[in-house]
């Protein structure tokens, strides 16, 4: 492979459809039996066998619930002998002690786990059954036991912004390696009557910039593009919180290369560097997400394939999708976020503009900023 050929840091598979939670803001509108045209663990080897070619990414095996595919630590272990970065996906509530070693002695580099509250009422009420807090507290000890790192995920949506704090503290003493918080994408069962307001949503970013700077445990937003122009507008790096979780993130998907070496120090349209950092949105630019019957998506919430892997290779997909190549160029973007000063370094969630507008380069309607308020910092793009 050539340096800096384009190629992904992280791909998510969607390895069922099955679960065995309900959860109100599920993007794959899981259910509790698989889907019969999930790839097989031949042709989900074959995609690994390929990634391995042009790359060694994080290879997140998500669900539904990924502890309900028998072989799922069979690829597990498979990817990991072919030098990507295996991590699990589950909800917590399937893992006992056995389960536990097994994904130690597959290789896991690390599993995480959605909390949606600090205590059982809160959670099971988002995860749709009841006694799901319980079991993922009994997961989790587990994993402790055993030695398998894990992180905490909430997704913050109306009913749960309230609880942040709350949510914090019980990370902290849990012991996990990071909490990473996702904001809604309304797709799936995700509903836009779940979603907070653009200007909580600013309000959330500076609560989250401020928290990472004293945070003994590494945060790290997720779907929050806007989370990059935020830090820029501050001023200087990303506190050290977040800075812990991106380099932690960037070493464990290392090929000796950071996210400017493989795609060029600036983009195109963008007045910004990168300055080794991803940009806020990495769908398309970074990340990829491969659905359960072989899809691959710019990332998990914007449901347009660039191709499917039983008919074509990843890598091609990859980098030769008509799709991925737009995302990947941020001169196309319209809306607020056409001539943004902040573009390079946030480029806005495709996701949500596509949900809102049924346009992918569209403005992010989460967005509250207005291009050119930043003192002295010109609009490039006007």
């Amino acid at each position: 492979m050539r340096s800096g050929a384009i190629r992904p840091r992280v791909v998510a598979w969607e390895s069922t459809l099955a679960c065995n939670l309900a959860c109100i803001h599920c993007r794959a509108h899981a259910q509790t039996e698989p889907d019969p045209n999930e790839l097989n663990t031949d042709e989900v080897k074959a995609v690994i066998d390929n990634m391995a070619s042009f790359g060694s990414p994080i290879f997140i095996i998500s669900g539904g619930e990924p502890l309900m595919r028998p072989d799922v630590l069979e690829i597990a272990s498979y990817a990991r002998e072919q030098g990507l970065i295996p991590a699990l996906s589950p909800n917590g509530t399937l893992i006992d002690r056995p389960m536990a070693r097994e994904i130690k002695r597959a290789g896991v580099s690390r599993i995480s786990i959605s909390i949606d509250g600090p205590e059982a009422a809160s959670h099971d009420a988002i995860r749709g059954v009841s006694g799901a807090f319980d079991a993922a507290m009994e997961g989790i000890a587990h994993c402790r036991a055993e030695d398998v790192s894990f992180q905490i995920n909430t997704t913050v949506i109306r009913r749960n912004r309230e609880q942040l704090d709350a949510i914090q503290q019980w990370v902290a003493e849990q012991g996990a390696a990071a909490w990473h918080l996702f904001m809604l994408v309304p797709t799936g069962r995700g509903s836009t009557d779940d979603a907070i307001s653009a200007a909580e949503y600013e309000a959330l970013l500076g609560w989250i910039y401020d928290q990472a700077k004293q945070s003994s445990v590494p945060m790290r937003v997720t779907c929050g593009p806007q989370f990059m122009r935020l830090v820029a507008q501050r001023g200087g790096p990303p506190p050290a919180g977040i800075e812990r979780a991106r380099r932690h993130r960037d070493r464990q998907g290392a090929d000796g290369n950071t996210a400017a070496q493989q795609h060029g120090a600036r983009h195109p349209g963008s007045g910004h560097p990168r300055g080794g950092l991803s940009r806020g949105c990495m769908a398309a630019d970074g990340y990829c997400f491969i659905s359960r019957s072989g899809e691959v998506y710019p990332c998990g919430y914007l449901p347009l394939s660039g191709g499917n892997v039983r008919e074509r290779s990843l890598q091609e997909i990859y980098q030769e999708s008509p799709l991925f190549k737009s995302l990947r160029d941020l001169s196309r973007l319209g809306g607020r976020c056409g001539p943004c000063e902040y573009r390079g370094v946030c480029g806005g969630c495709r996701a949500r503009s596509f949900a809102s507008t049924g346009n992918i380069l569209g403005e992010d309607p989460l967005c509250a900023y207005e291009p050119g308020q930043a003192a002295g910092r010109p609009c490039h793009a006007r």
